[in-house]
């Protein structure tokens, strides 16, 4: 009994980590970094955590059931891409070229879904092969040429900027971070508050046992693909407000933040736990470490050689949480 309850307290502790951690970088680069603890750091560390975050809220639902997507980053990069080539090439209007982007998204999810659940093949070849395909066809019907989205100062199409992350409420929130926030909330009542969630869990802990108890797991596999789908959407939406400039062939990496973030903040790898307020926290880590390291003086390579490190630090920390956790469940 002492036992279990020492247990209980690691994995209490454990799940204090993600948080800690993020104070922790956010109070180190503030003293290391130049110009870091400033409101406009703040605006540039959300900017970057809207495209991270819409990828982290949809394959959260992916994690947790026990897959995994690594078509995020190249099918984000793709949706953008065509909708900039909707608008800018085939003079479709900026509300189309919006419905594009996430029509875009949404099929890739659908498709994943398709490939794993149906024709059972590995989420992680499945999801390669996506991402080959979204590299390959985003290149093909733009015919190589980077894609621009319409400033906020442009007559036609210039409210896209202005909704999504131009415009300030109050005077000083990005709007981006009421989308953001609002999003979180949507995904945190689908996967907390209703039979969808439930059923994720379920089949993330036992598939088999989900699909004797009656659940149609493959049916609800193909609906948690299409649901990321349109996260990703979001993300290509974001990315584009954000950037503006979509290049052809990009975009394979981008998908790691997001997969990271949910890691760190105490997803497990092997499905049946997690939580969409620890992705968030995630989330906000790899913000803050994507901006942190440049205002160290840490150029691209470095930034890369330490999201590696984190990436393989989460799964070294879920490794960890899964054995207490089956150590709490024995004893």
């Amino acid at each position: 009994m002492n036992m279990e309850k020492l247990n209980n307290k690691k994995l209490d502790l454990q799940k204090l980590l993600a948080p800690a951690a993020l104070v922790i970088l956010y109070v180190f680069f503030a003293i290391v970094g130049n110009n870091f603890f400033t409101w406009g750091t703040v605006e540039n560390i959300l900017q970057s955590a809207y495209y991270i975050g819409f990828m982290a809220f949809g394959v959260t639902f992916i994690i947790i059931t026990g897959g995994i997507d690594l078509s995020l980053g190249t099918v984000m990069m793709c949706s953008a891409l065509l909708g900039a080539y909707t608008f800018n090439v085939l003079g479709w209007s900026m509300i189309a070229a919006v419905f594009v982007t996430l029509i875009v998204a949404i099929a890739f999810g659908f498709l994943n879904g398709i490939l794993i659940a149906k024709l059972k093949l590995p989420p992680f070849i499945a999801t390669l092969g996506t991402q080959m395909i979204s590299m390959g066809i985003g290149s093909i019907i733009t015919k190589v040429q980077a894609q621009t989205w319409p400033p906020a100062s442009a007559e036609i199409g210039g409210w896209f900027k202005q909704i999504f992350v131009r415009t300030k409420v109050f005077g000083f929130i990005p709007v981006g971070a009421i989308w953001l926030f609002g999003f979180f909330l949507i995904a945190s009542l689908i996967l907390h508050k209703t039979k969808f969630g439930r059923y994720v869990y379920a089949i993330g802990s036992n598939e088999e046992a989900a699909r004797l108890s009656g659940i149609n797991t493959s049916n609800w596999k193909v609906a948690v693909y299409t649901l990321s789908g349109f996260f990703v959407g979001m993300a290509g939406l974001f990315y584009a407000a954000v950037y503006s400039t979509i290049t052809p062939g990009t975009g394979a990496g981008q998908e790691m933040h997001g997969i990271t973030g949910v890691i760190v903040g105490g997803t497990s790898m092997s499905g049946g736990s997690g939580t969409m307020v620890g992705t968030l926290i995630g989330v906000f880590i790899m913000s803050v470490l994507k901006n942190g390291l440049p205002a160290c003086g840490l150029q691209a390579p470095w930034q890369n050689f330490f999201t590696g490190v984190v990436v393989i630090g989460a799964v070294l920390l879920d490794i960890q949480r899964t054995k207490a956790a089956n150590k709490v469940k024995k004893s």
